[in-house]
């Protein structure tokens, strides 16, 4: 007698074959795109390594559309999988449980998404794909699902106010981008939260999660013809609505400092101003001299002279966040509260000194090493590539920018680097943000 294997434990075994036998997946995937008939765009890349399909549905929804509820963005893609169609949030949950299928969504300030793996044999593939395009076009809004992800975000919101982290977090955003939709907490706040019910739920739905406001990322063993059948499944019961407005440019801040007291023995700084948006032509020198001056954690060069050589903290680190507006350019560290000043000094200084003079030859050539043999990686299996190919559709990149990233990498120069931080990073107008300590 054969015993049947459950399908993810099934596909585990595959999982397991497959990287013993070493069939990676190339290291630039071929990707291909179209429209479907009530205009999202699809990019999709074909592999037959594993019998499953990853699909990413990507919204133009993220908290930058919250209006004057915040939370609300959140709140909605929250609720999408708390109950579609004929299923209430239970039998939701079982219905892909029983299959091994994983269904997941999120929200950032960009951008909110549903994404789904599943086997690609029947009848699991059909359950998945008609499982999602009810999830996307009728979601319940059910009162109790409403109650208890109301109480979720209220919890969260308040665990958010506990960590100097969170704290340090929401003011260097409010600082920073002051009126701009940036500015406000993603996860609303306590009176937002208690503000938004289902009419507002459903509303931001009909307005946003519309084809002409998506992406379909989807990566598996299928074929174009299958591919484009599926497309159309999970999205064509959307109208085709109208892609969201385009964003404001955010407003140059003048630099300052604030500081908040609050009960713990370490203190969270964050420093920076604005830094770039998605395609910006400034994009990889920046990528490439922040990997130099924070990106790499502890052998950078904060790493370096604030860690290494003083011993001012274990944590610091740099990065610069590219969103459809211009995003931050962002320097965090964690230090004892008897150590803040000092930290903060030496960061300061370690950016002058980095944007007058840039880095070290090999400093660079080391950098640019480091970020071109760990690229592959990055892209290794199916989950990691539908989320690039997201990003690539979200933000409209060329399809051929998986490509383009090692040799574009390669081909930064000291010039470059030192030409766009002094161009684009100004130390003197840092928004710092200090949280910690106790009151005197």
């Amino acid at each position: 007698m054969t015993r049947a294997f459950h399908p993810l434990v099934r596909c585990c075994f595959l999982l397991l074959f497959f990287l013993l036998t070493g069939g990676l997946l190339a290291a630039t995937p071929q990707l291909q795109s179209w429209t479907t008939s009530n205009g999202a765009r699809v990019i999709f890349v074909e592999t037959d390594a594993l019998p499953m399909l990853d699909v990413r549905v990507v919204f133009d929804a993220g908290s930058a559309r919250d209006g004057e509820l915040a939370g609300l963005a959140a709140f909605t893609n929250a609720m999408l999988t708390e109950g579609a169609g004929e299923w209430n949030a239970d039998t939701l949950a079982a219905r892909l449980e029983n299959r091994g299928i994983d269904m997941g969504s999120g929200s950032l300030r960009d951008m909110a998404w549903v994404s789904l793996r599943t086997l690609t044999e029947q009848p699991t593939l059909e359950v998945a794909i008609s499982t999602l395009a009810k999830v996307l076009a009728a979601p319940r809004f059910d009162g109790d699902a409403i109650a208890r992800v109301r109480e979720q975000m209220l919890v969260a919101r308040r665990q958010l106010l506990q960590k100097p982290g969170g704290i340090a977090s929401e003011r260097f955003y409010r600082t920073l981008y002051g009126d701009h939709p940036y500015a406000h907490p993603p996860g609303g706040t306590e009176q937002s939260l208690q503000q938004i019910g289902r009419s507002q739920l459903q509303a931001f739905h009909r307005r946003y999660y519309v084809g002409g406001n998506a992406v379909i990322a989807m990566v598996g063993a299928v074929d174009r013809k299958a591919a484009e059948q599926i497309a159309e499944r999970v999205i064509g019961e959307l109208p085709r609505g109208q892609h969201a407005p385009e964003l404001p440019q955010p407003k140059t801040v003048k630099g300052g400092q604030l500081r908040q007291v609050f009960p713990s023995s370490q203190t969270h700084i964050l420093m920076g101003q604005l830094g770039i948006r998605r395609g910006d032509p400034d994009y990889f020198p920046l990528y490439v001299g922040n990997h130099v001056l924070g990106g790499s954690s502890l052998v950078s060069i904060l790493g370096d002279e604030v860690r290494n050589k003083r011993g001012l903290s274990y944590s610091v680190y740099s990065y610069f966040s590219a969103m459809r507006a211009a995003g931050p350019f962002v320097m965090a560290a964690q230090t004892k509260n008897d150590k803040a000043d000092e930290t903060l000094q030496v960061m300061r200084q370690t950016l002058r000194d980095f944007v007058q003079q840039g880095p070290s030859v090999e400093a660079l050539d080391a950098a640019k090493k480091n970020l071109v043999g760990g690229f592959p990686l990055q892209i290794a299996n199916n989950g990691k590539i539908v989320r690039y190919i997201a990003m690539i559709g979200f933000y409209d990149l060329p399809l051929d920018w998986l490509e383009q990233v090692p040799r574009r990498i390669q081909a930064v120069t000291l010039a470059d680097v030192r030409d766009a931080f002094l161009r684009r990073i100004d130390p003197e107008r840092n928004i710092t943000v200090v949280v910690g300590g106790k009151p005197e």
